[in-house]
C-alpha cells in the first residue's frame, strides 16, 4: 500500500498546486519559464501515475476487504463511467453544451469514473485509490469553479452539434475500454 499511497501523494498533489498553492506555481513559472514548469510537471505526473498503478498491482495480492458490492452494482457503474467518458471528451471539444454548464467536464468526469469504481470494489486499496480521486476531484472543480467566477470566465458559445461529437466520441471510446481494453489492461472485464 506504501507505494500507492506515495503514488497518489505525487500525482494529486502535483495535480494540486494550481488549487492551493496558484501564487507559488506563478513564482515558479516566472522564475523558469513555462516549457520548464510544463516539463516538471508531466515527468512529477508520469511518476506518479506510474507509482499508482505499480502500487495499485502490488495491493491486488493481498487484497483487505471492506464489503461486498451488491448484486447488480456493474450496470451502475457502467452507466456512471458512460458518463464519466463523454464527459471527459468534453474537456476537450470546444463550444459544447457540457463544458459551458459545468465549466470543468473533466473533473466531473473524474467524480463519477471514480464514484462508479467505488461502488463495484469494496477492498481498502480500491477505497484509498478510487475515495481519493473522488474527494480531489470534488475539491478541484469547486476551486476551478470560484476561480472562474472571480476571474470573469465565459465560455463560448455552444453548439448541438459539438454535443453530438461528444457524445458519439464519449460512447466509442467508452464501449472499446470497456469491451475491448479493461480486461488485458486492467485484470478485469467489467461487461464479460
Amino acid at each position: 500500500m506504501t507505494v500507492l499511497i506515495l503514488g497518489l501523494a505525487v500525482f494529486i498533489g502535483v495535480h494540486s498546486i494550481h488549487t492551493f498553492a496558484a501564487h507559488w506555481r506563478d513564482a515558479q513559472i516566472a522564475r523558469f519559464g513555462m516549457a520548464r514548469w510544463r516539463a516538471a510537471f508531466g515527468v512529477l505526473s508520469l511518476v506518479g501515475m506510474v507509482l499508482i498503478v505499480y502500487g495499485y498491482g502490488i495491493a491486488r495480492h493481498a487484497p483487505v476487504m471492506l464489503w461486498r458490492p451488491p448484486f447488480g452494482i456493474a450496470h451502475a457503474t457502467a452507466l456512471l463511467t458512460l458518463i464519466a467518458f463523454v464527459l471527459i471528451v468534453a474537456a476537450y471539444v470546444r463550444g459544447n453544451h457540457f463544458k459551458r454548464a459545468l465549466g470543468h467536464p473533466l473533473l466531473a468526469g473524474i467524480a463519477l469514473w471514480a464514484l462508479g469504481h467505488l461502488l463495484a470494489n469494496g477492498t481498502l486499496h480500491d477505497l484509498l485509490l478510487f475515495g481519493v480521486f473522488l474527494v480531489w476531484s470534488v475539491i478541484a472543480a469547486v476551486a476551478a469553479r470560484r476561480r472562474d467566477r472571480a476571474a470573469g470566465v465565459v465560455y463560448p458559445a455552444a453548439v448541438v452539434s459539438r454535443d453530438v461529437l461528444v457524445v458519439v466520441i464519449g460512447v466509442v471510446a467508452w464501449a472499446v475500454f470497456a469491451f475491448y481494453l479493461h480486461g488485458p489492461l486492467i485484470g478485469v472485464r467489467p461487461l464479460g
